[in-house]
């Protein structure tokens, strides 16, 4: 049985502030196989890794990003807030998931450009709504898409079709054996977010899942480990 993907959520949050350097470095050595991380533009068309679209909540500064040049970014988070590049060079071979909160068709194709340019695409893949992966699958045909899905009614064939995702992202509470069954069988991933305890850790790999998003790394690693070796309770 394939072991499934353990994925850091933004990182390593609870011990490192999310959406940095620092924190993606951490995950990966806690046992990550790949990291999600949220990127935006900033007013210059830089692609940096912000969740939320002001500096208020991680950075103590009211400011929206998308009024903000990178200079103006670096100076208010102290040099905290990373471009896309920096993240890509950051977390070396491992894969990242690109999401992409508030994305517009512009920014798709400049993000997609970006990881294009760092020569990243093979270990990038990306996370979003349907609209936003419509607009990665144009900027970038052969591009790996995760389609956020928030609904147990499944995804119509028409966008499936349009849309050519390999996984489909759910979050945890939707998930059930039979659903990923299903999913299985029409060809498609699954993959589960933000699972932090330890016991839906163990339900969500029972169901099958192909891949965890957690903001606890260090505990899905050793659950995937127990799980390896046939020691899991």
């Amino acid at each position: 049985m394939r072991t499934p993907t353990a994925v850091g959520h933004r990182g390593d949050p609870y011990r490192i502030r999310e959406n940095t350097l620092p924190s993606i470095r951490s995950a990966i050595g806690l046992g990550a196989d790949a990291v999600e991380i949220d990127v935006r533009l900033t007013r210059d068309g830089e692609p940096v890794l912000l969740h939320d679209d002001s500096l208020k909540r991680l950075w103590g500064h009211d400011r929206p990003l998308s009024g903000l040049t990178l200079a103006e970014v670096r100076a208010l988070s102290g040099e905290g807030v990373p471009t896309l590049h920096e993240a890509l060079a950051a977390a070396g071979s491992h894969r990242l998931m690109l999401d992409l909160p508030g994305a517009s068709k512009a920014s798709v194709r400049t993000i997609v450009g970006a990881v294009r340019e760092c020569g990243a695409a093979e270990r990038v893949y990306y996370s979003a709504g349907a609209t936003t992966m419509l607009h990665v699958r144009a900027a970038d045909p052969s591009a790996e898409l995760a389609l956020t899905w928030t609904t147990l009614a499944p995804p119509r064939p028409v966008l499936l079709e349009a849309v050519r995702p390999r996984w489909l992202n759910y979050r945890f509470g939707l998930l059930s054996p039979e659903l990923t069954d299903r999913l299985h069988q029409d060809g498609l991933l699954v993959s589960a977010w933000t699972a932090d305890t330890r016991r839906t850790m163990r339900r969500l790999l029972r169901y099958g899942v192909d891949s965890i998003t957690t903001n606890r790394v260090a505990a899905l690693h050793a659950i995937l480990g127990d799980s390896a070796r046939g020691t899991a309770p």
